[in-house]
């Protein structure tokens, strides 16, 4: 993904293994808005693989986890129509593993708010290897407040 994505944006300096960009040994997940959904390109490495040449299910609960996110910190900024994000962490998730994952191409994440109730954030999420769904998402995100010890993260990390 070249368009400007939201990890670069709002959290250049993030340790987050999966999406963090200041983390040299992370996934480096890149969300991209695309109206009210996110999207994202992501190439599998052989480190990455459970066994030869299939994506490790951790490694695609990570990618989901973040993307979905990055999904939840989108709608807020979309419901509440403000340029400045807020911090959201995961609450809850649960992974579909529907098919093995090839390593040998790109995969692509979407993810899209399904219900937003004020700090809460329902967010579905799939992973695709090519036309085919792989695995899907569904996961609760929170705003946080103030005093958790994520609150402040992205503002000190700017």
């Amino acid at each position: 993904m070249t368009d400007p994505n939201l990890q670069d944006t709002y959290a250049p300096n993030s340790i987050c293994f999966g999406c963090g960009p200041a983390n040299p040994e992370g996934l480096h997940v890149k969300s991209v808005p695309d109206g009210d959904s996110v999207v994202s390109s992501w190439t599998p490495g052989p480190n990455h693989e459970a066994f030869p040449g299939v994506l490790n299910g951790g490694i695609i609960g990570t990618l989901l986890d973040c993307h979905c996110n990055w999904a939840a910190v989108h709608a807020l900024m979309l419901d509440r129509g403000v340029e400045t994000p807020v911090v959201t962490v995961t609450a809850s998730y649960e992974i579909k593993l529907r098919k093995p994952t090839p390593t040998d191409r790109p995969v692509t994440l979407f993810a899209r708010a399904v219900e937003v109730d004020g700090d809460r954030v329902i967010v579905a999420g799939e992973l695709r290897s090519g036309d085919e769904v792989t695995a899907t998402c569904t996961g609760l995100f929170v705003a946080v407040r103030e005093g958790h010890p994520a609150h402040d993260a992205w503002e000190a990390e700017r």
